[in-house]
């Protein structure tokens, strides 16, 4: 793929919220600090909050451009909100930073995220998506990496849980190798709790997939992403912490988690292979419902008879898909 040179303009700091206003003063005061280095705009997209998330961006970050959605509309639709209010920025802009409210970037993470962008690789891709290393609050690594979900590995999660499966790259989506997370990774996708796109890959891929409420809509864009020649790739010396989100203990996210995975493989894969996914994430959740685990009994349930599934109030802050093993 042919290398433009890296677009001029500001970064877009990109922040979908839903009742967010308890984090939202820590992470807008740590933007300054973040950002360093860049010339960027906030843009805040938020989906009907009723706890004064809108007064809270106001008063904080007056200069940052708000857009209500009005409705409980998903988090891929409030990132193509907050995009398409960056569609009359004369120039454009040189890079979307997407964030989740509940993150806290490390001093200078944006510029090491953005300045990764574009970077050729040695089979003709250039880096589209560039990722930090996340740490949750207690100073832990994220195992924020992913493998393309397969059969295969469905049925190792299934099997000996992802933890272990993750060191044996067919059996697990999830990448454990700790030196994954001390060098430039590439990886099929990421959890989408805080990535760099450039405006190259953002112009090829287009907006994201509002058909996924909440969780998969990452996976769907990196995957497409890399389809059309641009890469998901860690960047080692940019960290940031990741409060965490309701997936490790909601029967209800956990559930929608599950299906949309299901949902996304059918998208990519035929009949006979969804159906084995589906079959491998089914045996996954009823194993685990059989040890007591709440919210896999819901997944499993949901598995069989999708009407089960009830929407919840709304999107809440992103969790990563190992929240169980």
């Amino acid at each position: 793929m042919p290398l433009t040179p890296k677009a001029e303009g500001p970064v877009a700091v990109l922040v979908v919220t839903w009742n967010s206003a308890a984090v939202l003063p820590e992470f807008l005061a740590s933007l300054p600090v973040a950002m360093a280095g860049l010339d960027w705009r906030l843009v805040v997209a938020d989906n009907d909050s009723a706890d004064g998330t809108v007064d809270v961006v106001r008063s904080l970050a007056p200069d940052a451009t708000v857009i209500q959605t009005g409705r409980n509309a998903g988090y891929a639709a409030g990132v193509n909100a907050a995009l398409g209010a960056t569609a009359a920025w004369e120039g454009g802009i040189r890079a979307a930073m997407v964030c989740n409210p509940d993150i806290r970037m490390r001093e200078g993470c944006a510029r090491l995220l953005v300045d990764a962008l574009g970077t050729p690789l040695p089979d003709g891709a250039a880096v589209g998506i560039s990722v930090p290393v996340l740490h949750e609050a207690d100073g832990s690594v994220v195992r924020s990496l992913r493998r393309e979900p397969s059969v295969g590995r469905a049925f190792g999660e299934a099997v000996i849980g992802n933890t272990r499966a993750g060191r044996f790259p067919r059996l697990s989506e999830l990448v454990t190798d700790p030196a994954a997370y001390t060098a430039p990774t590439r990886a099929d996708w990421a959890t989408g709790a805080l990535m760099a796109l450039s405006r190259d890959c953002l112009e090829a891929c287009g907006p994201w997939d509002e058909s996924f409420f909440l969780y998969s809509e990452e996976t769907e864009y990196c995957l497409r992403a890399r389809d059309a020649g641009f890469a998901t790739r860690l960047q080692p010396q940019a960290a940031a912490v990741h409060l965490g989100g309701d997936s490790r203990v909601s029967p209800f996210l956990w559930t929608l988690l599950t299906l949309n995975r299901v949902r996304l493989h059918r998208r990519r894969h035929g009949a006979a292979a969804t159906a084995a996914f589906w079959a491998a994430v089914l045996l996954r959740e009823t194993s685990r419902a059989a040890l007591g685990r709440a919210p896999s009994r819901a997944a499993a349930a949901a598995l069989v008879s999708p009407s089960k599934l009830r929407r919840a109030p709304g999107p809440a802050p992103r969790a990563p898909l190992s929240a169980t093993s």
